[in-house]
């Protein structure tokens, strides 16, 4: 343990201690037997204040002795000088260990610094993969939205091909009626007259009814094609969005590439993310294909609709050649 300070007494006890176990009482000794504590040069001048004590007065020094205490002064100041350029050469390597440590800590707080920078392009870059995963997700729910609607479409369209079938039915079984008209007409002419104009009047009626239907009909077909118009123009958009979801995700593909390249030591999450993204572009080829397959319903659809309103028209034009026969005179 280092003593607080030291004195002639201390030093003397030391250099005692030092001769009673044979060693010689240097310097450097003396100073680890007192806890290297004091300097050099205080335990010298101790040092030799105690050797010139134990010299008897009055008795004459040999000049070897003379010649021993003037190089033991001048080892001293070389020790002493040593131990100043030593603690100087310390001190400048202390500074030098400071200064790189300085800047191996300034080098590391970079460093951390562009990983925080990368991870948090990476935390962007799957928050954006993310939000187009969503986008495709909200994509591919209006798709089958669109599906489900133009299969209602189909259906109904269906219902009023059911419907027109049922109004030729009912005007083929007018004509028959028509037609018994004529001939019990004919046979009972003047007897029946009078039931003949009612039934004729009962029958302009219904053959208005029927036009009537036909006219609710038709603007049933032209709501319906407004639909259509507005189905077909609904997937032009849902193709609009496709196709810019495919740039924004080839732009992301792109940005993952140059951050893959960044980033050697993430090759696994990036790995992670191409997977991703390789799913994300099967499931827009399926809702390609969805939409393809929407589209060709959508003209069948089309295509329908032609038909019923091409069966119309005819439908019309039987109507109108069966009320030109009902007003011929009955004598044709």
């Amino acid at each position: 343990m280092a003593r607080g300070g030291i004195n002639k007494a201390i030093v003397l006890e030391a250099r005692n201690a030092l001769l009673a176990r044979g060693q010689n009482p240097s310097i450097d000794a003396m100073r680890i037997e007192l806890g290297n504590t004091g300097s050099r040069t205080t335990i010298h001048r101790y040092l030799k204040e105690i050797e010139e004590a134990e010299v008897p007065l009055g008795a004459p020094r040999e000049p070897s002795e003379r010649f021993s205490a003037e190089l033991t002064n001048l080892v001293s100041r070389l020790l002493e000088r040593m131990t100043q350029e030593s603690g100087a050469a310390i001190t400048d390597a202390q500074a030098m260990l400071d200064q790189q440590k300085a800047e191996l800590e300034k080098q590391l707080e970079v460093s951390q610094s562009e990983l925080a920078s990368l991870r948090r392009e990476l935390d962007s870059q799957s928050s954006a993969l993310a939000v187009q995963v969503a986008e495709l997700q909200t994509s591919q729910t209006s798709l089958q939205a669109e599906l489900t609607r133009n299969a209602r479409l189909s259906q109904s369209c269906s219902d009023l091909e059911l419907r027109v079938l049922e109004k030729d039915e009912q005007i083929r079984s007018l004509e028959e009626k028509h037609l018994h008209s004529r001939d019990a007409l004919e046979h009972y002419r003047n007897a029946v007259k009078e039931q003949r104009d009612q039934e004729q009047q009962r029958h302009e009626g219904q053959v208005q009814q029927v036009q009537v239907e036909l006219r609710h009909l038709q603007q049933t077909l032209i709501l319906k094609q407004d639909e259509l118009t507005r189905l077909n123009r609904d997937n032009e958009r849902l193709l609009s969005e496709a196709r810019q979801q495919t740039r924004s995700m080839a732009v992301q593909a792109d940005a993952m590439q140059r951050l893959t390249g960044e980033i050697a030591g993430m090759k696994t999450a990036v790995a992670k993310v191409e997977g991703a993204k390789e799913m994300l572009q099967e499931q827009l080829g399926s809702s390609h294909d969805e939409v393809k397959r929407l589209e060709e319903a959508i003209a069948q659809a089309n295509h329908q609709v032609f038909e019923t309103k091409r069966q119309l028209e005819q439908c019309s034009a039987e109507v109108t050649e069966l009320r030109q026969s009902t007003n011929q005179p009955d004598g044709t």
